[in-house]
This record gives structure tokens, sequence and C-alpha cells, in this order.
């Protein structure tokens, strides 16, 4: 049964990828999506290490560069608040 379950995974990802690299446009959804992925992360990995919030740290994780890449550098802010007003 576990390889019924992992062939069918296989199978409807690979078809997919199929039906999103055949659209134009989802083509260029991936790639928007990817840049403002890479520019969120490097966003958090130069504040952490610039040095302008001296002795606290923002995770890299799911949850922070989602925040960055949806909202930008006022998510960078707003995370910063966060951990200034909880932690």
């Amino acid at each position: 049964m576990k390889w019924f379950w992992t062939a069918l995974l296989v199978v409807s990802s690979l078809s997919l990828l199929i039906v999103l690299f055949r659209n134009r446009n989802s083509l260029e959804f991936l790639r928007r999506f990817a840049l403002h992925l890479i520019l969120a992360a490097l966003a958090l990995y130069a504040v952490n290490y610039s040095g302008l919030l001296s002795g606290w740290e923002i995770p890299l994780n799911v949850t922070t560069v989602g925040t960055v890449m949806v909202l930008g550098l006022p998510g960078v802010a707003l995370i910063a608040g966060l951990k200034a007003v909880l932690f």
C-alpha cells in the first residue's frame, strides 16, 4: 500500500510540473516567486549579519522568510518589533 501512495505522489507531481512548464504564465509566476523568496532570504541574512540589530538574530525559517516575502522590508521591521515586544 505504501508503494501505491508513493507512486501516486510521484505521478501527480510530475503531471503538475508538466502543466506548470507548458503554460507560459505559470512559468513567469514561478520565476517571480523564486525571486521574491531569494530576495527575502538575502534581506534577512543581511540584517542578521550587518549588525543593525546588535545582539539580536532573526531566524531564517519558513515563517520569517514568508513574512518578508509577502510584506517586503516592512516585514523585517514587523519581525524585529515582534521580537522586541514578545521576547
